[in-house]
């Protein structure tokens, strides 16, 4: 919503400051969106006076003008190609380093066909007020010499931008936005004449509304007018409407435009000439009717849209735009005035199918003030008599104006209890009375009856929102939660932030999650250790979904059989989901599996194909627990807890003691078989719930621990060893951890070998890491840290340091 603040003080008697008047709308609930100041933008232009204009030597089209800016001052000289430029006129000057709105470059001096140039004499097209530019501005003779052209002509006028929210139908006119500053305390409401004009004829049209029109149009009123002048609307008016982004038209359709924008009440002006019949008819749109509106475009109106229609069809859409065919033009001299009631939502419903943006329909769909209908009639016709002349007959109508006033009770103490501040009741119904409700005081209550243009008025936490606005959202008092003791608890608990880690962190890795049955055949559930007799079902839904899974890799082992026999051959699946041990409430658990089979790697020209690995789903583990907040840097790795649905040798799993968190492998080449599966596939299975919660330090906070950054190098060293062939390397990397906690800080195997000829052993090589914090190690130093480490590997494994 636009307005200027000239416009807001026809409305508003106030002293108040620009910037009082926007902080004001702000805290009223109208958000200021923007100011824009026209007058910034023509400060450089000021009036000038051309002292001498004479033809350009080396040009037929151009002139030489000697401009002077100001009394007293040194001449200017301005090349113009303009035709109407000659001695003795007055114009509009913009000096060098000046903007111009209009054309959007900064002037600067220059020399055009040999002349000197510095400035220019501006048409209105350059100075953005309209597109004429047929010669420059030429002003009275009594234009004061070098005043400000902004200030001169009236466009000092600061335009006001604010949004409005879909409540407040009210405040889409400058009338509603100017009672809402004045119930704020920023000036007092000029009252408006409603008078309505006497008539002097009968109307030689009238209204009427179909029987099936309904509450779609409930209430119409009109006027006719004869003996108009269709001629430009003031000065003053066009300047209002081309400041707010309107284009004037003509007198009568400005008319209809102002006081849409001034009072929130749209009208529509037909050329009762070309309207066909006495009558004009509010009825509903038949299907494939068709309509020329004011835009220029043709449109199809489906069965049911409210329209108005003489006896040639249809001439307007109702609330949305009129008709092109009955429009008013500068022969108009009858008119019939249109000041109708149409519901909200049929005319956004109608709006919408037609894709049409109006103003009309902007407010209508809003919500406006019943009472409208009678009042905009008089308001349209004391501005039509004023602009264009004539006269006007008796107001006709059709319909009943249905009243939207309702009685609420405010209890003030709910000020407090609901909106946290606590309002006098006196204030309360002072602030009220402004805003135009009707009040009354009975038993310590106040009751309230809402203005008719308050349609958003419902309920009492409506007026405690009304009174808190106008006296301040802001000097509600900040108060502290009430938490009794004790902090909220979080929405998720542990394991389901776990569970949505694990899930994100497998996606991540390219993995597709798969939602699959808690069901499976008896068969495949004893396959995978479950009893058969426990997990069974009572009443299954299928012969082959009998038993509760024990184990979720027999559903994706399926999932994956389906998707090779589909051609989907490379595939990476997990779910996340419960597993069955047996009927009791705690013989299940949460297990996050997965598998992958086909090609971990695909043919590729920079990197040769490979299918996955146990090295494949030990990485996924690894990720899936460290996500979770596991401490994997302290995991024992082994294999001696994994069932025999994996290949032997080729799988692990992690636990803490006796606590297992995850199992890993290849699946056993029988297993993948049963399920037609070709080549290695690989899985895993992670106990969310067996991963420890995390324990806090004393004195920690939730956040990371601050970065202990060395200045010093860290300095590298790698070792071999002999081992026996049945020692796991992991053995030899905690070693080497351990040897000196201080200083090794990292430790890494790069490099085993096995060969027939280590007769039952083999040779790990580690790289270990140290890295000083006090000062630069020295030789000895490094070589007492490797003492440290071979001796800790010997005691842990039994190897030997190779030489």
């Amino acid at each position: 919503m636009k307005f200027t603040l000239s416009w807001l003080k026809d409305h508003l008697e106030t002293e108040a400051s620009l910037t009082e008047i926007t902080d004001a709308l702000t805290s009223l609930g109208l958000e200021l969106e923007g100011v824009d100041d026209p007058a910034a933008k023509l400060k450089p232009f000021t009036i000038c006076y051309v002292r001498e204009a004479k033809q350009h030597p080396n040009a037929d089209r151009l002139r030489v003008c000697m401009v002077e800016t100001e009394e007293g001052g040194e001449p200017v000289q301005v090349v113009c190609g303009a035709p109407n430029a000659r001695t003795g006129m007055k114009g509009v000057f913009a000096p060098s380093g000046a903007y111009v709105p209009g054309t959007d470059m900064t002037l600067k001096p220059g020399v055009i066909r040999g002349e000197e140039s510095n400035g220019m004499l501006c048409s209105e097209r350059e100075m953005g007020l309209s597109d004429d530019h047929d010669g420059i501005i030429d002003l009275p003779e009594d234009a004061p010499l070098g005043k400000s052209f902004a200030e001169y002509m009236g466009l000092d006028d600061p335009v006001i931008e604010i949004a409005i929210t879909p409540d407040r139908g009210d405040c889409l006119g400058v009338r509603g936005i100017a009672r809402d500053l004045a119930a704020k305390g920023l000036g007092t409401l000029k009252p408006i004449d409603l008078t309505p004009v006497e008539g002097t004829y009968d109307s030689p049209l009238k209204w009427a509304r179909s029987e099936t029109i309904g509450n779609d149009c409930s209430y119409v009123a009109g006027r006719h007018f004869r003996g108009v002048k269709n001629g430009p609307s003031p000065a003053w008016v066009q300047r209002r409407l081309t400041a707010i982004g309107l284009r004037p038209i003509s007198a009568l359709v400005d008319v209809t435009n102002y006081v849409t924008h001034d009072l929130g009440r749209p009208l529509h002006v037909f050329d009762a000439a070309k309207v066909k019949g006495d009558t004009l008819l509010m009825r509903h749109a038949e299907a494939g009717e068709k309509i020329l509106a004011l835009d220029g475009k043709e449109y199809t109106l489906e069965a049911g849209m409210p329209i108005i229609a003489d006896e040639n069809g249809p001439e307007g859409i109702g609330g949305v735009m009129g008709g092109e065919l009955s429009g008013c033009t500068d022969e108009t001299t009858e008119v019939f005035l249109e000041c109708a009631l149409f519901d909200a939502v049929r005319v956004a419903e109608t709006g919408r199918r037609l894709g049409i943006e109006s103003d009309a329909r902007y407010r209508f769909e809003r919500g406006l003030d019943p009472e409208g209908a009678k009042w905009g009639v008089a308001v349209a016709a004391k501005l039509i008599a004023e602009w264009c002349g004539g006269e006007t007959s008796h107001v006709v109508d059709a319909g009943e104006i249905q009243s939207n006033v309702k009685t609420i009770v405010l209890r003030p103490e709910r000020l407090k209890s609901f909106g946290g501040l606590a309002v006098k009741t006196e204030e309360a119904v002072d602030i009220l009375d402004r805003l135009g409700f009707v009040t009354m005081q009975p038993y310590g209550m106040i009751t309230v009856n809402n203005p008719t243009w308050r349609n958003d008025i419902e309920h009492e936490q409506c007026l405690i929102e009304e009174v808190l606005r106008v006296k301040g959202f802001d000097q509600i008092p900040a108060v502290s939660m009430t938490l009794d003791g004790a902090l909220p608890q979080p929405i998720l608990t542990l394991t389901q932030r776990r569970i949505a880690f694990s899930k994100k962190v497998l996606a991540q890795r390219g993995m597709f999650e798969a939602v699959t049955w808690s069901f499976m055949a008896k068969a495949d559930a004893v396959a995978f250790g479950g009893d058969a007799k426990v997990l069974a079902i009572a009443n299954p839904i299928s012969a082959d979904l009998d038993t509760m899974r024990p184990s979720i890799l027999p559903n994706l082992l399926a999932a994956a059989q389906r998707n090779s026999g589909r051609g989907y051959g490379d595939v990476a699946l997990f779910e996340v989901g419960p597993a069955y041990r047996g009927r009791g409430p705690k013989d299940q658990d949460t297990v996050a599996t997965g598998l992958r089979s086909g090609k971990a790697v695909p043919r590729h020209w920079a990197e040769k194909a490979r299918e996955p690995d146990v090295f494949d789903a030990k990485a996924d583990v690894l990720a899936v627990l460290e996500a979770c907040g596991a401490p994997v840097d302290k995991l024992q790795s082994d294999n001696s807890d994994v069932p025999d649905w994996y290949h032997p040798g080729r799988t692990g799993c992690f636990r803490l003691g006796p606590n297992v968190l995850a199992r890993f492998g290849e699946i056993h080449p029988a297993v993948a078989k049963r399920y037609d599966l070709r080549g290695r596939v690989a899985a895993f299975e992670i106990f969310v719930e067996n991963i420890p919660q995390p324990k806090a330090k004393k004195g920690a906070g939730k956040g990371r621990p601050l970065l202990q950054a060395s200045s010093f190098q860290p300095v590298g060293r790698d070792f071999a060893f002999l081992v026996d062939a049945d020692v796991p390397a992991e053995k030899l990397v905690r070693a080497a951890l351990g040897a000196d906690k201080a200083l090794v800080t990292d430790a890494t195997v790069f490099d085993v070998y096995e060969g027939a000829e280590m007769d039952g052993k083999k040779s790990i090589a580690l790289s270990v890491t140290l890295q000083p914090v006090d000062a630069t190690l020295t030789d000895k130093e490094i070589e007492a840290v490797g003492d440290k480490i071979v001796a800790n590997v010997t005691k842990s494994t039994g190897g030997t340091l190779r030489r």
